[in-house]
């Protein structure tokens, strides 16, 4: 009888802070105060990139749900909460949008352990969708001229043995880079296309999920199908 009314309590105890969670007001618990989008190295990464293809378009910290598209076959909120949150620091855009490189910034000295692993879920999803990713260390910036010759050489870009490319002098991007090619697709043929259209921001409002481990190699299957979403 101890353990029942102790079980009772905790549970009743539980739905009190939750309801009273929701009845918060949410502006006067968490009052707003607008910041600064990109810190100090991240704005002069900013205009390295503009500086170094000015004809592209540069994005700074989109989150993934914003340019990857993955089935909903498995719950969609769930790979949210893996990765979708998550942000890539920089995507180089063509000027219609569609997405040729990503950019992110490696400060090895101050990150976590937990940083790290969400890193590592990020590229992995990028890797698996075929986006060139390009690491470059905050304090040791690339020219213009090598940002250029990395993401968008003039010339196409050739494989090099064993499909890793090369984001500067002497550093290896996290995945090959895309062969190159003159952009010649009508912006009315990419508006009607559909698989070329971002994945809307609000339609996965109302999906639901339980919580599940981020840092397994393995995730747990769902109705008899692995849940492909890593990180």
């Amino acid at each position: 009888m101890l353990l029942v009314w102790w079980g009772v309590r905790n549970r009743a105890a539980h739905s009190h802070e939750g309801h009273g969670a929701e009845g918060m007001d949410t502006v006067a618990a968490w009052p707003p105060q607008a910041t600064r989008v990109l810190t100090t190295q991240e704005r002069q990464t900013y205009d390295l990139l503009r500086n170094a293809l000015p004809a592209h378009m540069i994005l700074a910290q989109v989150p993934l749900q914003r340019f990857i598209k993955v089935p909903t076959r498995n719950s969609y909120a769930e790979w949210l909460r893996r990765v979708g949150h998550l942000s890539a620091d920089f995507v180089i855009c063509d000027r219609h949008a569609q997405v040729m490189a990503v950019v992110e910034l490696r400060n090895d000295d101050t990150l976590s352990g937990r940083a790290r692993r969400r890193q590592d879920r990020l590229l992995k999803v990028l890797a698996a969708a075929q986006i060139p990713v390009h690491q470059w260390q905050a304090s040791a910036l690339p020219s213009v001229e090598a940002a250029r010759e990395a993401i968008a050489p003039a010339a196409e870009v050739s494989e090099q043995p064993g499909g890793v490319g090369r984001s500067a002098p002497g550093r290896p991007s996290a995945t090959r880079p895309r062969t190159q090619v003159q952009d010649t697709v009508p912006e009315t043929a990419n508006e009607a296309s559909g698989v070329r259209e971002p994945p809307p921001s609000t339609w996965f409002d109302d999906l639901d999920t339980g919580p599940a481990p981020l840092d397994t190699d393995l995730p747990p299957k769902v109705g008899g199908r692995s849940d492909r979403a890593s990180r």
